[in-house]
């Protein structure tokens, strides 16, 4: 996975990840769920994972945990950011003519 992926999870979930980070995760999403709900949601919310996505994921037909479907959420939510930004600064390089 890509690195700035993990480093944008570990900047905003709090935490540090290993070199081979899923699978240490998706154990730290799991613990979220089972033990420290409240604090899985400030996370949701501070990454900006939709509710209505998590909702549709854990109410899907998934063999996944719910560790697993929040985890690639998250990550999925990651990647959406790096685009946006990186079209952000595309956008930024524009000549004086362009911009308003």
């Amino acid at each position: 996975m890509n690195d700035t992926i993990k480093l944008g999870i570990e900047k905003e979930a709090g935490i540090a990840l290993p070199e081979d980070w899923m699978q240490p995760f998706v154990a730290h999403i799991n613990h979220l769920v089972d033990a420290d709900f409240e604090k899985l949601i400030y996370l949701l919310y501070r990454i900006d994972v939709s509710e209505h996505k998590i909702k549709q994921l854990l109410e899907s037909k998934s063999e996944a945990t719910a560790g697993e479907l929040i985890a690639h959420a998250i990550i999925e939510r990651q990647q959406e950011k790096i685009v946006s930004r990186n079209a952000f600064k595309q956008d930024t390089n524009m000549g004086e003519e362009d911009k308003w």
